[in-house]
C-alpha cells in the first residue's frame, strides 16, 4: 500500500519556512504551512493561498485543510508549487490510492488517485468550464464522460514509456523531475504492457523503453530507445464503432490514442455530428496515420474528396500505406499553417473540417484559414481545454460558433481530458472577447 498521509494531532504546529520579508529571493522549497484548499486548477493542482500569493497544490482536493510542503518557488515569486503532505480535514471524496507509487514525492504519472473516480470527472469538468469562461468568455455546460468499459479507471493505458536509470532498471519519473523511481507495476497500464516483463529485466543500453499494447496484436511489444527506425516494429490497430470498422498499420512509436476505446468513441461522435454526405469534400488536419480521413472517405464515397495534412514524415508514410487504395484521399506532408495558406489564396472551399492538433492547439492563424475555407461544420478534437477555449474564441472572431461540446475521460487518474467541439457558421454577429494569450 502507499505511504499514508498522517492525521495531524491537535497540539502539533506546522513547520514553516523563514518569516515573510526575510531573505528576499531565498528559496522556499521544503517550507511547510497549513492552508485551506480552494478550487481545482488546470494541470492536476488545487489552489491555496500563503503569504499573499497563490500556491498550486498537488495531492489535495477542494475543501480540505492540509499541510503543504513547497516543492518549487522562492520569496518574491507570484506563485508557488507544493504537495499536500498531511491531510488535516479530508474531503469525503478522498480515497486511498490504488497504486503504492502514487502520492507526494513519488511517481508523477497520476494526478488524482487520491480521489474517487466520479469526483475526478467532476473536477475535470470544472477545469473545462473555467477555461472556457476565462479564455473564451463563454459559459458552457459539460460532463466528463467515462469511455466504454472503464469502471475503475485502471488498466487502460496501452502505451507507456518507462524511463531507465543508470543501472538499467526500468521505472517512472517523479513529478517534474529527472529522477527515476523503480516500480514493480503501473496500475494504469494494461496487463499486457506489464506482462512484457519490462519491469523485471535490465536495459543496460537504453535510456527508455516504449511498451505498446496494440489492439490487433497477440501481445504487447517493447521498444528500447534509442533505436534505429529499422528496428521499430509495425503494429496493427483495429477500430470498430459498431457501424464502421477499419484496421491501421503504424509504427509502434507512432501516435495513437492510448485508451483502448478512445479512437472508436471519437470517430463515432465526429462522424455523427458532422454527418458527411456522399460527394462532399473534407479536410483532415493533423491527420496522423489517417483515422479520421478514412472514416470521412467512407462516408463521402468515391464522388467525394478528403485532403489529409500532417507534418510528421513517419505518420504520412503510415497513412500512405493505410490509404493507398483510396483515390479520393489526398495526402500532403507539411505544417498545417503552411499547407492551408495556398488553399485560402486559391479560394478553395470545403464542406467539412476535422482537426486534432497537438496540446498547444491550432492557433489564431490556422483557425482563421479554416474559416476561410467556409466549411459547413468543423470538428475540433482537443487534448487540452485551455488551447481549445482559445481556439474557439478565435473561431468566433472568424464567424464560427460552438454548436456542441463533449468531454471524455480518456486518461483516468490523470488531469488530462479529451474534448470534442463542433463548430458551425454563426447565424448572426455576437460580441466576442479576444482570448487571453
Amino acid at each position: 500500500m502507499s505511504e499514508q498521509l498522517d492525521q495531524k494531532k491537535p497540539d502539533e504546529k506546522p513547520e514553516v519556512g523563514p518569516a515573510p520579508g526575510d531573505d528576499a529571493g531565498a528559496s522556499l522549497v521544503g517550507s511547510q504551512f497549513e492552508a485551506q484548499i480552494g478550487k481545482v486548477a488546470h494541470g492536476g493542482h488545487c489552489v491555496a493561498r500563503y503569504d499573499g500569493r497563490v500556491v498550486f497544490v498537488r495531492h489535495a482536493l477542494p475543501g480540505e485543510r492540509v499541510r503543504i510542503q513547497v516543492t518549487d518557488g522562492k520569496r518574491g515569486d507570484r506563485f508557488l508549487l507544493g504537495d499536500a503532505v498531511e491531510v488535516l480535514e479530508p474531503s469525503k471524496h478522498r480515497i486511498v490510492p490504488a497504486c503504492r507509487f502514487a502520492g507526494p514525492g513519488n511517481c508523477g504519472g497520476c494526478d488524482w488517485q487520491h480521489s474517487d473516480l466520479r469526483y475526478q470527472r467532476e473536477l475535470k469538468a470544472s477545469v473545462v468550464i473555467e477555461q472556457f469562461q476565462r479564455l473564451a468568455g463563454m459559459d458552457v455546460v459539460v460532463d466528463v464522460e467515462a469511455l466504454p468499459g472503464d469502471a475503475l479507471g485502471l488498466r487502460w493505458r496501452t502505451r507507456t514509456e518507462f524511463a531507465i536509470d543508470p543501472s538499467g532498471v526500468a521505472g517512472l519519473h517523479r513529478h517534474h523531475s529527472s529522477e527515476i523511481i523503480p516500480v514493480q507495476d503501473c496500475l494504469i497500464s494494461t496487463e499486457r504492457v506489464i506482462r512484457t516483463g519490462v519491469l523485471d529485466r535490465r536495459w543496460p543500453m537504453a535510456t527508455s523503453v516504449d511498451v505498446v499494447d496494440a489492439s490487433g496484436e497477440p501481445a504487447a511489444v517493447a521498444v528500447p530507445l534509442p533505436s534505429r527506425d529499422s528496428t521499430v516494429p509495425q503494429v496493427t490497430e483495429r477500430v470498430d464503432t459498431g457501424g464502421w470498422s477499419a484496421e491501421f498499420r503504424l509504427s509502434a512509436r507512432g501516435f495513437w490514442q492510448v485508451h483502448p476505446h478512445a479512437a472508436a468513441t471519437f470517430v463515432a461522435h465526429v462522424c455523427a455530428e458532422l454527418a458527411p454526405q456522399p460527394g462532399e469534400r473534407a479536410v483532415d488536419l493533423y491527420a496522423g496515420v489517417g483515422l479520421f480521413a478514412l472514416a470521412l472517405a467512407d462516408a463521402v464515397g468515391p464522388d467525394g474528396a478528403v485532403l489529409a495534412i500532417d507534418s510528421d514524415a513517419h505518420a504520412i508514410a503510415d497513412a500512405k500505406s493505410n490509404l493507398r487504395s483510396r483515390p479520393e484521399i489526398e495526402l500532403r506532408r507539411g505544417k498545417v499553417d503552411r499547407v492551408l495558406k495556398p488553399l485560402v489564396r486559391q479560394g478553395i472551399h470545403t464542406d467539412l473540417v476535422v482537426l486534432d492538433p497537438p496540446r498547444t492547439g491550432a492557433g489564431k492563424s490556422v483557425i482563421k484559414d479554416i474559416a476561410a475555407l467556409a466549411p459547413r461544420a468543423i470538428a475540433y478534437v482537443a487534448c487540452d481545454p485551455a488551447a481549445l477555449a482559445r481556439d474557439v474564441a478565435y473561431a468566433r472572431s472568424a464567424g464560427y460558433g460552438m454548436r456542441s461540446l463533449r468531454a471524455f475521460d480518456a486518461f483516468p487518474m490523470t488531469s488530462h481530458v479529451e474534448c470534442i467541439a463542433i463548430l458551425e457558421p454563426l447565424v448572426r454577429e455576437s460580441p466576442v472577447r479576444e482570448p487571453q494569450e
